[in-house]
Formats: structure tokens, sequence, C-alpha cells
């Protein structure tokens, strides 16, 4: 057991990078390598990481959080937007509102009985954690769901909406966890009283400002990338950009998320030529492996039972949510039989987002947080596990595999 800050990085460094590359040996997604060995070397397992050094490095959280909603912004093109068309404007509210309102409904009335948790009462704390849990489930992972496309070669009406439809979807769950957490601290603190200021405006403030700051950002990192010659100097503007906005966020007490992704997305969309977007990717797979070590080390053995059973019951439903709302919203928009057959199939991808997301609900809500997060943990290895073999499935199924397709960037 190590209780040494830089040997504990340099483990989750390492190691989390062999753990992906044996996930990939497998046809698994490296992600799923780097949670399973975080879960390994977790306190509750092997021990190799003290549990009072993993709660030393929440400081990693926060910055590979920041990252990873940078690259989110940079993928969300302008112009890409405008193209999405009616079909993507209402499968992308409905497929995230299903899963948010069929999450939320089922584990609001499901896990008071399969849990037994002292002092939790439904109002004070099932419910919030219900409420953050269906918003969580909104978020996609766009990394698997890209990978298979570049690997599978597909294109057509089916991908195009599904490339548009991930690329959207955290911004969505972002927005779904303001308004979520600000309802569910009101139900924690207010012993069941929610007030309209703290369901609405509050949240809505917080927005706003870490879209104010975030875009006040990215404008001085487009001044700032001026005055730079070489791509290690634009690298260390970017990240340092980036922690000035998480540690503004975190001071100020708004989003980190919101906030990183309006700079990634203010940078992409005013300067074209420039590689402050993508220069970030020469050190993703980094952030990667120690972001989903990290995560996977908060797993405790002692709630395996619990957040077993209502892992499944969140993955099973979140499913459903998602597939469903693909559906209604294909429906509505008089979308091609592929993309309303097939379409929900692809949308199972969920990781970085999720249980940063996941990570963040764990610190403010100490009664049922850390069960909650262990719940998002296991959801999220069967979503990784199920995911790529769906989205071949549906890509092969509607006709668009083995069409030549330009590269897409994006994060998990």
């Amino acid at each position: 057991m190590t209780a040494d800050l830089s040997l504990a990085i340099g483990i989750m460094i390492t190691v989390g990078l062999l753990g992906g590359i044996l996930s990939n040996k497998i046809k698994f997604p490296r992600v799923t390598g780097y949670i399973i060995i975080g879960i390994i070397f977790s306190p509750s397992i092997l021990n190799l990481v003290s549990r009072a050094t993993i709660e030393r490095l929440d400081i990693v959280t926060h910055v590979t959080l920041g990252i990873v909603a940078y690259l989110i912004g940079a993928s969300l093109r302008i112009e890409s937007i405008r193209k999405l068309g009616r079909s993507i404007a209402w499968i992308t509210p409905t497929q995230s509102l299903g899963a948010w309102l069929v999450v939320t409904l089922a584990l609001a009335f499901i896990a008071p009985r399969v849990t037994t948790v002292p002092g939790a009462t439904f109002m004070n704390n099932y419910l919030p954690m219900a409420l953050v849990a269906g918003a969580i489930a909104s978020a996609t992972a766009p990394a698997v769901t890209m990978a298979v496309i570049r690997e599978y070669r597909a294109r057509g009406p089916l991908t195009t909406t599904l490339l548009a439809v991930v690329a959207i979807d955290d911004a969505i769950a972002v927005i779904a966890f303001a308004i979520s957490a600000g309802i569910a601290q009101s139900l924690v603190i207010g012993s069941g009283s929610v007030s309209l200021y703290h369901m609405l405006a509050v949240p809505a403030l917080e927005i706003a400002q870490s879209i104010g700051i975030g875009v006040a950002l990215g404008f001085a990192l487009i001044y700032l990338t001026r005055l730079l010659k070489t791509r290690a100097l634009l690298l260390a503007a970017v990240l340092g950009m980036i922690l000035l906005g998480t540690g503004l966020a975190n001071y100020l007490g708004i989003s980190l998320i919101m906030t990183n992704m309006t700079l990634g997305f203010v940078v992409a969309n005013r300067m074209r030529d420039s590689e402050a977007t993508g220069v970030i990717e020469n050190i993703e797979e980094v952030v990667f492996a120690i972001f989903f070590v990290f995560s996977g080390m908060h797993f405790e053995a002692g709630f395996i039972r619990t957040a077993g059973t209502l892992a499944l019951l969140l993955f099973g439903v979140r499913f459903a949510g998602k597939y469903f709302g693909t559906m209604i919203g294909a429906r509505i928009s008089r979308a091609s039989e592929e993309v309303k057959k097939y379409l929900g199939l692809a949308l199972v991808p969920q990781a970085g987002v999720a249980l940063g997301l996941a990570l963040l609900a764990e610190e403010m809500f100490p009664t049922l947080g850390h069960l909650l997060f262990n719940v998002v943990l296991g959801s999220v290895i069967i979503n990784e596990i199920v995911a790529p073999p769906l989205t071949k499935y549906a890509i092969t199924k509607s006709g668009e595999a083995g069409v030549p397709v330009e590269p897409v960037s994006g994060a998990p």
C-alpha cells in the first residue's frame, strides 16, 4: 500500500495503460481496462493505493474532467449543428429526457426496497439520489461510438445522426445535472421543501456564470495563441487556461464541465485554422488512463451486492429510456426507418462525463453519494462491455458499414 502521491499517479498511468492494451487485445475498449485496473488496485481489493491517498488525489478528478469537457466543447462546430436538421433537433432531447425520466422514477421507488442505509428517507435521500442519477443517465460517451464508426468505415443518415446526438448529449447532461443537483440539494437541506428559486434560478445562474467565464477564457486563449510560435507553448497555454477555468469554477461553486466545454466551443469555432483544439489530443490517452483508473479506485467491495443490483437496474432502465426516447423523437421528426429502428441501440456508451458527474455527486451528497457512485460505476462497466457490439450491430443492420469515412475526433 502506498501513500506517496507521485508513486500512486505513476501506478495509475503505467499499469492503467497496460490494462487498456490488454482490454484492446480481447476486443474491448481501453477505458474498460482502465476501470478494471482501478477496481483491482482499490483499497477494497489489493489495497495498493490507500484510501487517504485517493482522497488527496481528488484534484485529479477536477483537472482531467476539465480536459475532457474542453475536448467535448471543441467537437461542437456551429456549421455541423446548423446541418443537424429536424430529426436531430427532436431525437437529441427525447432520448436524453427519456433516460432521465425513466431512471429517476425507477431508482426513486426501487432503491429504498433493495438498500438499507441508516437514517436515509425517501424525500431527503432516495429521491435526491434518483434525480441526480437520472441526469447522469442522459450522458452518452462518444469515444466508443466514433471508434466503431471508424473501424467499420460507416457513413449514412444513421451515422450522421448518431455523431450529432452524442456530440450534444453531454452538454444536455451537464445542464440536467445542474438542475437535478439544485433540486436534490433543496430536498436534502430543506427537509422536502423545494423552492422555485433553488429549482430553477440557482442552476440557471450557475450555468450562466459557467458559460460567461468559459467565453471570456476562450477569447483570452485566442488572443494568447497569437503570441505563441510552437506546439509545446500552445499546449502549455491550453492546459493553463483549462486549469484556470477549473480553478475559477471550483472557487465560485459552479460547473467546471460547462465552463471548460464553453472554452473549447469558443476556441474551436473562432479559430478555424488553429491547432488549439487538436494539440490537447497529444496527451489525452494519459488523461483518460489517470481519470478512469482513479475512478475505478473509488469502488468498494462492501457495496457490491446493493450496488450490483442497482447497477443492473440502472443499465436496463437507461437503455430503455434511450431506445424508446429515440424512437419517439424519430417518429415525430419523420426520420428514416433505419434511424427509428437502430439509432437507440448505438446510444448505450457511457464513460467519462458520467463518472465525473458521479464523483461530483459523491462530494455533494455524503449520505448516499458513495453508493450512487458505485452504482454508476457498475453501470458504466456494463455499458462499456455491451456498447461496441450493439453499435456495430446498428450500423451493420442499417447498411452503412463499409463506406469510407473521414476520422472524427472527440472525447469520451
